[in-house]
């Protein structure tokens, strides 16, 4: 009955309308009054949810990536990327997925990604005969890759969701390999598609414009240089790499690449301080409802459901990634991983699964759930960029939501996937 008072009154108030973030916060309230749970309790919850030094983290990289998606990078990714695969069948859709590669570990968001390529990539794929839905595909599908790839904004929140028992650099390692691969996958699908429909090949780049491009491209990619570099080499921790890659986006910006006005800024500021004042809001009223869930002992109660569906790990897994899917479809991700992370964790830990290798589990499931309707903000931002209604990008989309679970599978039952880089540098 618990349960069902603080699930429901979040479900009522979200189908009533109200914001995500106060949907959870008041329905934590309202579980608390219920189990006779001293609301000042679930109120210091709340406060100490956002009273955290590595929650810095957040904003910095949110800002980052805003700034380099704003001056002119992603133009830049893409005629680097060009110099790859440009000249292959097909090459701008595969242009596309490396560019959203190198993004992606810029900005750490798919929602920028998608919005910041394929603003680049979509009228350039349909002037050389890809249909645009299929060119807006492409896009959110390799977007995925940013939930999964350093410095992914979403693990630094499934850190926090864990108590801190994983460390935001072990998640941002574990992540290289799981992106590099879902990378990989789309692109082989591109060149099958490629083939069979006839897609145009490229023209090669010249060595001399091609270091051009690279040089002016460079300035750019050390941004992932900085944000890897510094913490693997243990200069300085992840929040403060986000500090400084932040610093590096906005003179790189600023004073070497000039494509961004300084009467801009404030714009850009505000945007950014609007975006983290939603993730923080939310992350403190998702402390607060963790809180009334563990006084209810719903993480203990979930673990004994679980474990007497089956006694199977890859079964019980296989439940918890349809689970994952399911909600993933009908929520945004951070709040996804704000409440059932808790919930889960004690499950998976029972089945001797490493919570770093959960994290990308987690990562990837939520990521399809990004370019899938009915709320997935990927995709909506991919059909808007695209100007193409939902349905046909779907449809378009329908072959690359086979290869997405393929992968899916990949990362939950070949734990090495994820967990041989960090266990290799050492930092889990």
């Amino acid at each position: 009955m618990d349960a069902l008072i603080l699930v429901g009154s979040m479900m009522v108030l979200l189908l009533i309308g109200f914001p995500v973030a106060f949907a959870v916060g008041l329905s934590a309230f309202i579980g608390a009054w219920w189990i006779d749970l001293p609301l000042e309790a679930v109120v210091i919850q709340i406060t100490n949810g956002v009273n955290k030094f590595s929650l810095l983290t957040i904003p910095f990289f949110i800002l980052a990536g805003a700034i380099m998606a704003e001056g002119g990078i992603a133009r830049r990714l893409v005629n680097f990327a060009y110099i790859f695969v440009g000249f292959i069948r097909g090459g701008l859709s595969l242009v596309n997925i490396v560019a959203s590669t190198f993004f992606g570990a810029i900005s750490g968001s798919s929602v920028a990604d998608t919005a910041s390529i394929g603003s680049v990539m979509i009228p350039q794929m349909e002037e050389k005969g890809y249909p645009r839905d299929f060119a807006a595909a492409v896009t959110a599908s390799g977007s995925v890759q940013a939930v999964l790839t350093p410095p992914s904004h979403n693990s630094v929140i499934y850190s926090l969701a864990t108590g801190g028992v994983v460390t935001i650099s072990s998640l941002f390692v574990a992540g290289i390999f799981p992106g590099l691969l879902l990378g990989l996958c789309l692109m082989v699908m591109c060149l099958g598609f490629a083939r069979k429909r006839g897609y145009p090949r490229g023209e090669r780049i010249p060595f001399q414009q091609a270091l051009k491009i690279f040089f002016d491209a460079f300035w750019g990619l050390f941004t992932v240089v900085i944000i890897l570099g510094g913490i693997l080499s243990g200069i300085f921790t992840a929040s403060e790499s986000a500090a400084i890659a932040c610093l590096w986006a906005f003179f790189v910006t600023m004073f070497i690449y000039r494509d961004f006005k300084w009467n801009q800024l404030h714009i850009l500021l505000f945007r950014t301080i609007k975006t983290v004042t939603i993730v923080m809001v939310l992350i403190a009223f998702a402390s607060g409802f963790g809180a009334v869930m563990t006084f209810m002992q719903l993480p203990q109660l979930i673990t004994e459901f679980f474990t007497s569906v089956s006694d199977n790990k890859y079964v019980i897994l296989m439940c918890i990634n349809v689970l994952l899917l399911v909600i993933g479809t009908l929520m945004d991700m951070a709040p996804i991983i704000l409440i059932l992370t808790p919930v889960l964790l004690p499950v998976t830990n029972a089945l001797g699964v490493d919570p770093v290798h959960f994290g990308m589990i987690v990562m990837i499931n939520l990521g399809i759930g990004l370019i899938t309707p009915p709320v997935g903000s990927v995709l909506f931002v991919a059909s808007a960029v695209g100007k193409q209604k939902i349905e046909q990008v779907v449809k378009a989309m329908l072959p690359f939501y086979c290869l997405l679970f393929v992968v899916l599978m990949m990362i939950t039952y070949i734990p090495a996937i994820s967990l041989w880089l960090p266990r290799m540098m050492g930092v889990m």
